[in-house]
């Protein structure tokens, strides 16, 4: 599975907003691609920030 939607699933799974480190850790990717997909996500408005430097699916 492409990065970009690996970190989309799991922000969608989560409860409550992740941080880019906590979503590395449980997707189990490096932190480069995960702040890699966010960028492509956040671009896509698929991911939004409720609050600084947390982020969860639209």
């Amino acid at each position: 599975m492409e990065a970009v939607e690996l970190v989309f699933k799991t922000l969608q799974t989560s409860e409550e907003p992740l941080q880019a480190g906590e979503i590395a850790k449980v997707a189990k990717l490096e932190r480069k691609d995960v702040d890699k997909a966010m960028k492509t996500l956040k671009a896509e408005g698929r991911i939004v920030s409720p609050k600084r430097c947390f982020w969860t699916a639209s």
